[in-house]
């Protein structure tokens, strides 16, 4: 499985932004996929999740903030991310489940957003 991410750039507070992820495979509709971020200094964390079913997850500090979706046909998954604060500032990563579970074992190369005050 490979992954491509992209969108990722400066932004002002308040700002959004849509992180892009394709995957490669043709069962791509089967992966679980999840968005990770790891801020300087910290370590990489689980920001939002969805499942094969479109069940989603998000951590405390983004839930109404973000928003993560899937295009099967595209094999692609998105991360939307509105009211963007300082804190948001990491490089983000997108990574696969192909069996469906949390064992996120394929990962992207990752894409740096930064939100400036």
């Amino acid at each position: 499985v490979q992954l491509q991410a992209s969108g990722g750039g400066l932004v002002q507070a308040g700002g959004s932004l849509r992180l892009s992820c394709a995957a490669s495979g043709r069962t791509f509709r089967r992966y679980q996929m999840g968005w990770f971020r790891q801020a300087p200094g910290k370590e990489r964390g689980l920001v939002a999740a969805i499942s094969a079913g479109a069940t989603t997850y998000y951590a405390e500090s983004v839930k109404g903030r973000f928003t993560i979706s899937r295009d099967n046909d595209k094999n692609t998954v998105y991360l939307q991310m509105n009211s963007l604060k300082p804190e948001d500032t990491a490089v983000y990563y997108c990574a696969a489940d192909p069996s469906g579970g949390l064992n996120f074992g394929y990962w992207g190369q990752g894409t740096l957003v930064t939100v400036s005050s």
